[in-house]
């Protein structure tokens, strides 16, 4: 058994929380700095969060490393199970051609890239987000941008950068329900608060998009488009968190902001020529080493054999659009209550063999339970919609097994990446590393609403999940709300906000989406491309955090 100590130097936070600190600053040094491979880097913070728990926090070896292998088995189930079978269905869609009628399809709205990359990697993104969440919309939109052009680093950058606002209605909202058990509060009023905070991040997201691809003139040409897309959805989440239903907010964001974007598209163009493909891509300086472009099937078919531009039939655009009708419609399947309930039945929680852990209050902690929720999870769900897109696309069980194959040898790096991360994650968890950084700073007393959303924002950067980041410190945001008397929703809240802009920056989904486009140990490229908007998008919700806190927005905490 042991029990958690919050201040093992010299009987000092501070100090404390400087070397619980050390593991995550050496995971993002190596990453950032030294560009060492992701898998290499995640292994070594590893071994340094180790060292800090049984060397300074006083962890006894054995339950150190029962905490290493629980958080590593959790990357795997259910984190890399989602991700392993989102890569095998699109890879499919390669192997079959339809991946190709797709692209051209999406291109058919609009052939200026710039609004291509909001359509799939804001709008649709958030689609997937809403109904998988946990690293798919990484995996599917990065994979998809680079079909359409986009070059490898980019369209894992945009993939990351847009999966912000998103976050936190993610999965049928999640990330709020699971804070709202943590709390105590009501997660319909969490959800409302949360509803109030990330629409005004989402306005911004389409406009960086756009910046990313194009720079200043990107902005200049099309920022009507992309504030119409932003505004649009960041209207439809905060109706429909605050006077419809939590867990439909980005379902119903991100079907009505593509919709508002093709409807505007239709009949309004951008301010000079589309920017076509071939245009952007000789000025593209992201041309790093990874797979092509344009993705080639196993029938060796192209967009423009002999340079002649190809025309689908309606049947064939149907199957190419189908697996992810297939998906939406598998996921919405199993959200509905009797479904879900039935499905639920099948959910098993073991405690970790071994692992013994209690709070410093001495309270047994939930970490040692394992959750097998064997059919409720989105990787299973994302399976069922694999094997039904495999009978509609006519693909054969030994070419679906082949694809198979090739998506875990793709992914490997990947899988070894997520599981040294989260292992990670679980040891500073376990410890007490990580509470001991979010104790910390909840001293802050009134100033706590200004760095409120960093905790969040850390919590995911470790764990990779905003619903991680609210277990683990949802209950810690409501205390130090009321030791400084801030408004307690509004803290915990804000946890769920901020976390949003962890994503991006998390080794866990560098790694996943590095691996989505071919991008292997190029993790530290990616980083470095991502973490100024991080920084710059935490910024912006810390402080109107802390405008909410005072009399200037406290109109807007419910």
């Amino acid at each position: 058994m042991y029990q958690q100590v919050l201040d093992p130097v010299a009987h000092s936070l501070a100090w404390s929380s400087l070397v619980a600190a050390v593991p995550l600053l050496v995971l993002f040094v190596l990453l950032g700095v030294f560009r060492l491979r992701a898998w290499v880097a995640s292994l070594i913070a590893l071994v340094v969060a180790l060292i800090v728990a049984i060397g300074i926090y006083s962890m006894p070896v054995g339950q150190a490393l029962l905490a290493t292998t629980e958080g590593a088995a959790f990357g795997f189930f259910p984190i890399l199970w989602i991700v392993i079978n989102a890569i095998w269905v699109y890879n499919m869609t390669v192997a079959t051609g339809h991946f190709d009628v797709l692209r051209r399809s999406f291109t058919s709205v609009s052939d200026d890239r710039r609004i291509q990359a909001i359509i799939i990697a804001f709008s649709f993104g958030a689609l997937i987000e809403a109904l998988a969440g946990f690293g798919t919309p990484v995996a599917v939109t990065s994979v998809m941008l680079m079909a359409l052009g986009f070059s490898p680093l980019k369209s894992a950058v945009l993939a990351l950068t847009a999966n912000t606002a998103p976050v936190a209605f993610g999965a049928m909202a999640t990330p709020i329900l699971t804070l709202g058990t943590v709390t105590g509060i009501n997660s319909d009023t969490l959800g409302a608060m949360v509803g109030r905070q990330t629409p005004i991040l989402a306005v911004f997201v389409p406009l960086v998009l756009v910046f990313i691809v194009d720079g200043m003139r990107g902005l200049r040409e099309t920022w009507v488009f992309a504030i119409v897309c932003g505004l649009t959805f960041g209207v439809a989440q905060y109706v429909t968190s605050n006077f419809v239903s939590v867990p439909l907010a980005d379902v119903v964001a991100s079907l009505l902001s593509v919709a508002a974007l093709v409807a505007i598209v239709r009949v309004w163009r951008p301010m000079t020529s589309p920017v076509t493909a071939a245009a952007l891509a000789a000025e593209d300086p992201d041309g790093e080493p990874g797979r092509p472009a344009v993705a080639e099937t196993e029938a060796g078919r192209g967009d423009d054999p002999d340079g002649v531009a190809v025309a689908d039939s309606r049947a064939e655009v149907a199957k190419a659009y189908a697996p992810y009708a297939i998906i939406i419609g598998v996921f919405v399947i199993c959200q509905i209550g009797p479904v879900k309930e039935l499905l639920d039945q099948a959910t098993q929680t073991v405690g970790w063999p071994g692992l013994h852990l209690r709070n410093a209050a001495g309270k047994e902690l939930s970490s040692v339970a394992f959750k097998l929720n064997w059919f409720t999870t989105p990787g299973t769900q994302m399976l069922v919609a694999g094997l039904i897109t495999m009978l509609v696309l006519r693909v054969g069980a030994g070419r679906a097994l082949r694809a198979y194959g090739a998506t875990l040898n793709q992914l490997k790096w990947a899988i070894l990446t997520v599981m040294a991360v989260l292992g990670l994650a679980f040891v500073m968890n376990a410890s007490g590393q990580t509470v001991t950084l979010g104790t910390w700073m909840a001293g802050a007393g009134g100033l706590f609403a200004l760095i409120s959303p960093v905790l969040g924002w850390l919590g995911v950067a470790v764990t990779g999940s905003d619903t991680s980041s609210n277990s683990l410190f949802g209950a810690l945001q409501v205390t130090a709300a009321g030791q400084a008397d801030l408004n307690a929703t509004l803290m915990a809240a804000s946890n769920s906000s901020g976390g949003v802009l962890g994503k991006m920056i998390s080794p866990q989904n560098l790694a996943i989406a590095a691996a989505a486009v071919g991008l292997d140990n190029h993790e530290g490229d990616i980083f470095r491309r991502v973490v100024g908007w991080s920084a710059l998008f935490l910024a912006g919700i810390c402080l109107l955090s802390w405008l909410q806190s005072t009399g200037v927005l406290s109109w807007m905490v419910p």
